[in-house]
């Protein structure tokens, strides 16, 4: 368990520890401020990979303490791991959310590729260049900014170039690229090594020296060395630079040679010569190569045996050139040494690189470039790395070392183990696709389900683990259910919880959330969260929201709870101010009774209301009839309670006495008789509710009606 200390005097623990764990615990400082002692402290869950951390002193009365000394506590959040300093929290999520689509392309490939695996691997039918297409749109994730371009006219001085600041994330996907997904590359894998390791042996510097190092630094000494030829410093840096493959390097620097000054040519030109006779050498070197090395030195070969033919004749001009009489006659010493170590590291002399390689990847790489050139695929690999670390054993480890050792050993665990440690879950989640593309054995070891993890396998276990991360923090959750829907025991369980669990205050994330229960077909939890939705707003007063969402859900009963509750506002007189507050509730309900929970008497009710609104507002006789035609469909209608009878005619009494002419045929009159005989007799049982009206509505009711069933007998 991680302790938390904090700044207060002696560096006191808020959480006791033994002494004999000490160098075991993870120590996270706390720089609070707070004047001792600390009375109480709570620790909880913040977002992402952080604790909240609330600490309680108890106040003091000294008169001489400050208002800081004397404040409650404070709250600061810890932030565990250590994180990756190469990589922002900004810049992960820029990676989580870019890596998404790559992902769910190969996802819905191998979908659609299943029934072909069922009857042959996927290996025959060149999945790998699936899994390659997705490597490559990762890598192209992972590409930090453009460095800005350099001057038209390039210093004679500037040996080392930078493109992109390298990082270490980036390092790694890209070497399980060349051995795992890129099947083509094994035939020139050496190759493909000395360009990645021209990338990232700057990243090497922090923990050992490098080549990238030395000439950096000799770079900026470069300007105020007056004989170039005659500083050791010169010949160390071009042997570790051609040790390491790195030819324009190397050709670029013999060129600086003082021999090459117009004003001593003639007095040196054997020196020259043989300085530009080893260039030439250098720059002819054959390289077993697929493609453009944008504009690297070296004679290409794309068949092993143009290569093999063309290496032999060229170390036997190597092997001519260093047998030559012209170096007794060289009478620079510095010159002549220089450049016969040159030659011996082309001719592969194992001391020679030794001194001039710094640490073991480096001296591995030179072994295939000068001893070993022929190697094909990753066979007797982890040996010879075995041997460079014994001729080289590293000071301290490096981050890529585990990762570069458990690769050439071919032991899929320790790849996943060192990925996850040095690089975490999404390095683990998204590389295990390129460690499945072309081992049988990975494939085994990855799919394997296993009891110890609840009987799924490792594949899916680290694409859980990736998903739980990504729903631990408010800005990546929703990316979480790709991954989970490609885990087929636990994923949709987790999913189903994940979804629940986001909140349903705020409407974006409520329809962020209800869009993704669409998307994965997942009906029953949207249905679910519009519920809870409903009942919350209309909890909080939000009556207009709530009745939404709850009509979203199709929740029946709960909005026929919500027609009583506006059953009780609606049965009062046209002057009510309420009827505003209810009829926007009403016009959000709908037409139809069946999804509206059986509120057709409110929709009618609504338009009777409006209609009635216009007869007392003044209208013409068009309105009155108009309300006079809802009037007689609500009392038509079984779905209208018969409590709110009374206080609808008594409503419509201005209707009853229209003054230019009855509005109500006689056997309208007749139907609202009746109404009221039955209401009547309703009166007499004990459970009847009376309407808050004045004592002589009634019988205000039964004149209306029989004035105007005289006036239409009349009319008729």
């Amino acid at each position: 368990m991680s302790r938390v200390a904090s700044d207060t005097v002696g560096n006191g623990a808020l959480v006791p520890f033994s002494e004999d764990t000490k160098d075991s615990l993870a120590v996270y400082p706390l720089h609070h401020g707070l004047a001792p002692p600390i009375s109480r402290i709570a620790i909880s869950w913040a977002r992402g990979n952080s604790l909240r951390v609330s600490l309680f002193v108890t106040p003091s009365s000294e008169p001489s303490q400050t208002p800081q000394d004397q404040s409650g506590g404070k709250v600061l959040e810890v932030k565990l791991g250590v994180g990756d300093p190469e990589i922002s929290d900004s810049r992960w999520r820029q990676i989580a959310y870019g890596s998404v689509a790559p992902f769910a392309l190969l996802q819905s490939r191998r979908s659609a590729l299943s029934e072909m695996i069922k009857s042959s691997s996927p290996y025959q039918m060149d999945w790998w260049e699936n899994v390659l297409e997705y490597s490559k749109d990762i890598t192209s994730l992972l590409s930090g900014p453009k460095l800005p371009p350099g001057p038209i006219i390039e210093e004679r001085t500037d040996i080392v170039k930078k493109r992109e600041e390298p990082t270490c994330l980036k390092a790694a996907w890209e070497l399980l690229e060349i051995f795992y997904a890129d099947k083509q590359s094994q035939a020139w894998l050496p190759e493909k090594l000395v360009d990645w390791l021209a990338d990232y042996d700057s990243l090497f510097s922090s923990t050992h020296e490098t080549v990238y190092g030395k000439l950096a630094r000799f770079q900026k000494e470069l300007v105020d060395i007056q004989v170039l030829e005659d500083d050791p410093r010169y010949w160390e840096v071009m042997s570790s630079a051609l040790s390491v493959g790195w030819l324009d390097i190397v050709v670029k620097m013999l060129r600086l040679h003082g021999s090459y000054q117009l004003d001593q040519l003639s007095n040196r030109e054997l020196e020259n010569g043989l300085v530009e006779a080893v260039a030439v050498l250098i720059s002819k070197m054959p390289r077993l190569c697929h493609e453009s090395t944008n504009g690297k030195l070296g004679e290409l070969f794309k068949s092993k045996p143009d290569f093999i033919k063309a290496w032999e004749k060229w170390r036997s001009q190597i092997t001519k050139l260093d047998c030559s009489p012209f170096w007794i006659q060289c009478g620079n010493h510095h010159t002549r040494e220089g450049l016969r170590n040159l030659l011996q590291i082309m001719l592969g002399n194992t001391e020679s690189l030794c001194m001039a390689t710094c640490y073991w990847i480096e001296l591995y790489i030179s072994h295939f470039l000068y001893i070993r050139p022929f190697t094909t695929g990753i066979e007797s690999m982890y040996n010879l790395a075995q041997k460079c670390i014994q001729l080289k054993p590293p000071s301290s480890n490096h981050k890529l070392t585990g990762l570069i050792v458990g690769i050439l050993e071919e032991n899929t665990e320790v790849v996943l183990a060192e990925s996850s440690r040095e690089f975490g879950p999404w390095m683990v989640a998204h590389a295990i696709e390129l460690l499945t593309a072309g081992s049988e054995q990975a494939e085994i070891v990855l799919h394997d389900e296993r009891y110890k993890l609840g009987g799924i396998s490792m594949i899916e276990l680290h694409r859980l683990v990736y998903a739980q991360v990504l729903s631990s923090h408010a800005l990546t959750w929703q990316i979480a259910p790709i991954y989970l829907t490609s885990c087929m025991k636990q994923g949709m369980g987790l999913l189903e919880n994940l979804l629940y669990r986001q909140s349903i205050q705020h409407n974006d994330l409520l329809l962020k959330n209800i869009e993704i229960c669409r998307l994965y077909e997942l009906d029953h939890i949207s249905s679910d969260i519009m519920k809870v939705a409903g009942v919350y707003h209309w909890k909080h007063g939000h009556k207009g929201a709530g009745v939404y969402w709850l009509q979203q859900s199709k929740d029946t009963s709960r909005l026929n709870r919500i027609a009583q509750q506006l059953f009780d506002s609606v049965g009062k007189s046209i002057s009510d101010e309420s009827f505003k507050q209810w009829e926007g509730l009403i016009e959000l309900l709908g037409s139809e009774s069946k999804p509206a929970g059986g509120l057709e008497f409110l929709h009618k009710y609504r338009d009777f209301k409006r209609s009635l609104q216009q007869v007392y507002g003044g209208k013409a006789t068009d309105a009155a009839r108009q309300a006079v035609g809802s009037l007689i469909l609500l009392m038509k209608n079984p779905s209208t309670p018969q409590r709110f009878w009374l206080p609808l005619l008594y409503d419509s009494l201005k209707l009853f006495n229209w003054h230019e002419c009855p509005l109500l045929n006689v056997s309208e009159t007749n139907l609202l008789l009746n109404k009221l005989q039955e209401l009547s007799w309703a009166r007499l049982r004990p459970h009847f509710s009376e309407p808050n009206l004045p004592a002589e509505a009634l019988s205000s009711i039964r004149l209306a009606l029989a004035t105007n069933l005289g006036r239409a007998i009349l009319d008729e």
